[in-house]
Order: structure tokens, then C-alpha cells, then sequence
């Protein structure tokens, strides 16, 4: 994954404009540690901080056409690059970076092509024969953007706030599936799939229709030159990930320059159900397993570098971080520069706890909508900036661009949970995967119940996040909290402490702007708390939290202002995994 800066109009374009670009577009290395690039045409600059893994040899950027007129800065992955070089025969590339089609494609046809794209990308391209330009994010907002502006009129552009917060009095989060072009001054949703408008979709549920698109999903992600992984929890998002891998590697081209045996990461705490599941995975598929360990402390230590890194302070987020951004520096010490990971596949289908008390199907479809929309200020941006803060690029099979619209196109009755007749959340994705004759996964793991990643790591850690917060803001502190924090304002000791550090590092308005608020029970949207009134009283996004649902739900309702007390001990964990088709289990994604 890599880094991109670019800025247009500078009022100021002196050498020390340049040496100012170079500075900030460094706040970016960590992202693209490999090689850095930077043009300038006039008022315009373009950087770049790249991280190699298609064509590490001669794909630097900032990238070209032919005669130079056309420059792009690339973060992503364009993963039928090479079709569409088939598509431009007339063109000269001078890389075999798959980012180069993006400068040949506009000019070819002008703006209109970015819906060609299979991938996941932010862009920006400047074109000097008329000193226009446009900036472009992917479909769901697997790679971050953001758009700002300066006091001096300029327009600027990064992948990280960290790089434009200082220098733009403004600045706001660039929307997933929109582009913006300089000619019309607006921006504009390129992205216009049946499902957006949120209606009833009727289409009747087909196994193999599902199943085969998400292993074309999965192969399509292999396409590198250099090592990679799975992210393997041993929940049933990411096994199937890695079981789909593992049963397409021998054939691919990354497996004659790596070998056939891939590669599984996961990380927990000592004894957490992560850990135990995600072995059992590894053993059944016959993965490399590596596991990683880390302490409560050692997690609690790296939250203000975790928050700097991916500029939210939303809890549930950074929860999940940070034991994503621990294990991202252990895999990237390994030499492995590119994981395939299973966020997004309880948006589309519905898997996370809540899910349960969906009262209709309507309310159901609608909220998956919802949460899909909203993935890039959650999941998606977890999973990017805490592996990119190592230089670790993170795939998700489950967010191709087809592959939502063959999920999303079905009639959300069939994902709706019924205990009646024995079918739990993501039934139809179970279900699509369950081979007799081939299995993909031994079904008492095909069948595990829904976990979320901060809770499945091990339940202490979030225990000991509260209890860390509890001893550094007292009650006085969080009363008042209306008054410190008038926007978002924290309704618990540990939203109240994240905040705290995120305005250290981030304290403009328009920072604490670019984070989403509101209540949230188990990851639900605001609206969802209505399903249950239950859960009005104990708005924790814990998939434990989902009371009457999750095997391990907490016993009582939380009062915001009161100390956590008696914090379990890593002994005192629920970690018995049964085995069977429904009962519950804990694992996560």
C-alpha cells in the first residue's frame, strides 16, 4: 500500500514550496517505505511513497503517458490491469505496473473510465496540456483519501490526514466511489450499482453462483511479486479466505517464485479463542502457521502511536487496531509485504450479532446497505492504516467490486437468521461452502458463531482497555465531557480517553469531523438499536453486548460512569469451542 500528496494551485512555488511537499509527503513513508517520487508541473505537485509489489523493479511513480503530458500518483491495485492493456494496444507502457493504465485509460477516454477499474485505488492526475485535474477513490473505500483546501486557494490530496491537517484550513474525508474532476469544480458518485438505492433486491439465493464469485474474488488478489499471507482468526470469514488460497496457489504464478504453501498469521492473547481456532484451521488446511502473542500492557502501550496512525478515535476501531498494527510489524520482520484479509463479509451478509432481532427482511437489506456505505470510516480503514503503519498492504476478496453485486443482488430473506430451521448469521455464505466431497472447512468450523476481532483476540483485552480508562478519567471528567467535546462528545471513560489522544495529534475541527458518532450496540448502525429496547441500556460495540445472542454476552448493564471492576483473568475466559452446526462459539472474523 502506498503513499500519495498531491496538491494544485499553490499560490507559492519556490524551492522551499517543494522542500515543504517533500516533508509532508515523509509523514507518508511508513505507507510506501520503498522508494519516494515527486513531480512538479507549475503550481502543482504530485508525491509519492511507494510500496512495491507488482513490478518492484520499474514501477516508480509518479506514473506517465507516453509524451509525459499525463501524470498520476497511485495508491492500490488494479488487478485486471492486464486486460485492459489489452484494451489499448495503440499505447506505449513503460512499466509493468498495473497503476500505468490509469494515465493511458484517461487518455483514451477522457474521465468516463474509472468505473473500468477492477481494484481497489485513490488516484489523483493531473493533465498539463490544460493544467486540469481529477482524484478518484474505489468503490467501497478500501484505501483511504482525503481532499482539502488551503487559505491560498489551493486543493490538496493524501492518503493520510497526517500529510494535508497542518497546511488546509479545511479538510474532509474524499467519499468511496466518487471522483473529482477540476473542469466541473464538483465532485460526482461514479459508482452506481443496483444495490445503492437500497431497494428490495429478488433475486433467488444460488450456492454456487455465490460461491464461485468470491473464489474468482480470491484468486484475482493473488497477483504479486512479492511474499504474502493470509490474516487467518479462525472465524469463518477468514478461513475461508485462506482455505480458498490454499486450494488455488499451486497453480498460480506467485507460487513459482514463493512455493505452494501458504502462509497464515494471526495474533491474541495467550489462550484467547483467536489463537486456539485459528491453529486448527491452520492444521486442517496445512498452512505455515505463525502466531503472534501480546500482553494487555503491550497493547495499552501502543495506543497512542495506534490512534496517530489511524486518525479516529472511534472505540471500536481502535480496539481492533491495534492488535491488527502489532502483528502487521511482526509479519512485515518476516519480509511478507501483502496480506489477503476477510473484512466486509458481515456488512454484506449480515453476520454481526445484532443481526438477529432484524425484524423484516426490508430493515435487514437496508442496514446492509447502510453498514457497507459506512465501511471506510470503519473496517476498511482499520485494515489499511494499521498494516500500512508497517508497510504491509492489506486485500480484502470479500469487497470485489462483482462479487457485492452477486451477494447484494439476493433476496435478503435467505440471510436473515432463522433458529427455527437451524440457520445462523452469513447462512448463505456457510451454506455456498459446504462441500461434502471437497471441503473447504470441517463443518463444526464452517458453522462457528459470529466474533467480532477485538473481542475474539481475548475478552481481557477489552477489559483492560476500560479498566486503563477508568484509572485516567474520573467521573468529574466524563460529566463534563459536553463541554471539552461539544461534537461526538464521549459517553464513556474509554471513548473519553481516545479522544483525548486523538486531539493531541489531530486538533483541528475538521479532524474530529472526519470521525462518525452516535450509539452503536455489537457494530450496529443507530438506527438498528431500535430492534431491541434491551440494548438501548448498554450501548457497548462488542459483539458482546448483543444480549440473548452472543454465547459469552455480558451480564449486566454497563453504567458509563462506573469503574470496570473485577477484570477477568485470561484464565477466567470462556474458551470452549463445541462443535457442532449452531452452537455458538467464540471466533472471530
Amino acid at each position: 500500500m502506498c503513499g500519495i500528496l498531491a496538491v494544485f494551485g499553490c499560490s507559492d512555488n519556490s524551492q522551499t514550496k517543494r522542500a515543504r511537499i517533500i516533508e509532508l509527503s515523509r509523514r507518508l513513508r511508513h505507507r510506501g517505505p520503498d522508494w519516494s517520487g515527486l513531480h512538479c508541473h507549475g503550481d502543482c505537485y504530485l508525491a509519492h511513497q511507494r510500496l512495491a509489489i507488482v513490478d518492484p523493479a520499474s514501477g516508480d511513480q509518479p506514473l506517465y503517458n507516453e509524451d509525459k503530458t499525463i501524470i498520476v500518483t497511485v495508491n492500490g491495485e488494479i488487478y485486471n490491469h492486464m486486460d485492459l492493456r489489452a484494451k489499448l494496444k495503440s499505447h506505449e507502457f513503460r512499466t509493468g505496473s498495473d497503476c500505468e493504465v490509469i494515465a493511458h485509460l484517461y487518455e483514451e477516454y477522457g474521465e468516463d473510465f474509472v468505473d473500468m477499474l477492477d481494484g481497489m485505488f485513490s488516484f489523483v492526475l493531473l493533465d498539463t496540456r490544460d493544467n486540469s485535474f481529477i482524484a478518484a477513490r474505489d468503490p467501497i473505500g478500501i484505501t483511504p483519501l482525503y481532499m482539502g483546501w488551503g487559505l491560498d486557494g489551493s486543493i490538496w490530496f493524501a492518503s493520510e490526514m497526517k500529510a494535508l491537517s497542518d497546511d488546509c484550513e479545511r479538510f474532509v474525508s474524499f467519499l468511496p466511489g466518487h471522483i473529482y474532476s477540476s473542469k466541473s469544480g464538483e465532485l460526482r458518485r461514479w459508482y452506481n450499482p443496483p444495490w445503492y438505492s437500497e431497494g428490495l433486491p429478488s433475486t433467488p439465493y444460488n450456492p454456487l453462483v455465490l460461491r464461485q464469485a468470491f473464489e474468482k474474488a480470491v484468486v484475482k488478489r493473488l497477483m504479486t511479486d512479492v511474499p504474502f499471507g493470509v490474516l487467518l482468526s479462525g472465524g469463518l470469514d477468514s478461513s475461508l479466505v485462506a482455505a480458498v488460497a490454499s486450494r488455488y496457489l499451486e497453480e498460480s504464478k506467485v507460487a513459482r517464485q514463493w512455493g505452494s504453501k501458504l502462509h497464515t498469521f494471526c495474533v491474541g492473547l495467550k489462550g484467547s479463542p483467536d489463537l486456539k481456532a485459528a491453529r486448527e484451521v491452520a492444521d486442517y488446511l496445512g498452512t505455515h502457521h505463525h502466531e503472534f502473542h501480546f500482553t494487555v500492557q503491550e497493547g495499552i502501550d501502543a495506543i497512542e502511536e495506534v490512534i496517530y496512525h489511524i486518525e479516529t478515535y472511534d472505540v471500536t476501531t481502535v480496539r481492533a487496531s491495534t492488535p491488527m498494527f502489532l502483528m502487521s510489524r511482526k509479519i512485515k520482520s518476516l519480509g511478507v509485504k501483502m496480506v489477503l484479509s476477510g473484512e466486509g463479509s458481515d456488512e454484506i451478509f449480515g453476520g454481526y450479532l445484532y443481526f438477529h432481532k432484524a425484524p423484516n427482511k426490508e430493515e435487514f437489506h437496508r442496514e446492509t446497505c447502510q453498514k457497507i456505505k459506512a465501511l471506510h470510516l470503519y473496517d476498511c480503514l482499520r485494515a489499511n492504516k494499521s498494516t500500512s503503519a508497517w508497510g504491509v498492504e492489506a486485500r480484502v476478496p470479500f469487497l470485489d467490486k462483482e462479487f457485492i453485486n452477486v451477494a447484494m443482488d439476493i433476496d435478503p430473506q435467505w440471510k436473515m437468521v432463522r433458529a427455527d430451521i437451524g440457520r445462523i448469521e452469513k447462512w448463505v455464505l456457510r451454506n455456498a461452502f459446504q462441500d461434502d466431497e471437497n471441503p473447504y472447512l470441517p463443518k463444526h468450523i464452517l458453522y462457528r458463531q459470529k466474533e467480532q476481532f477485538s473481542d475474539g483476540v481475548g475478552y481481557s483485552w477489552i477489559d483492560g482497555l476500560k479498566d486503563h480508562a477508568n484509572r485516567h478519567v474520573s467521573d468529574a471528567m466524563l460529566t463534563k465531557a459536553s463541554f471539552i467535546y461539544p461534537e461526538n462528545t464521549p459517553t464513556t471513560k474509554e471513548a473519553y480517553y481516545y479522544r483525548t489522544i486523538f486531539e493531541k495529534f489531530f486538533p483541528k475541527n475538521a479532524a474530529r469531523s472526519t470521525v462518525p458518532g452516535g450509539p452503536s450496540v455489537a457494530c450496529s448502525t443507530a438506527k438498528a438499536l431500535e430492534w431491541d429496547t434491551a440494548w438501548s441500556k448498554n450501548p457497548d460495540p462488542s459483539g458482546r453486548a448483543a444480549l440473548g445472542v452472543h454465547a459469552a454476552a455480558y451480564n449486566e448493564t454497563v453504567d458509563p460512569l462506573s469503574s470496570v471492576k473485577n477484570t477477568s483473568s485470561l484464565l477466567d475466559i470462556p474458551q470452549k469451542l463445541q462443535e457442532g452446526i449452531v452452537e455458538a462459539t467464540a471466533m472471530a472474523v
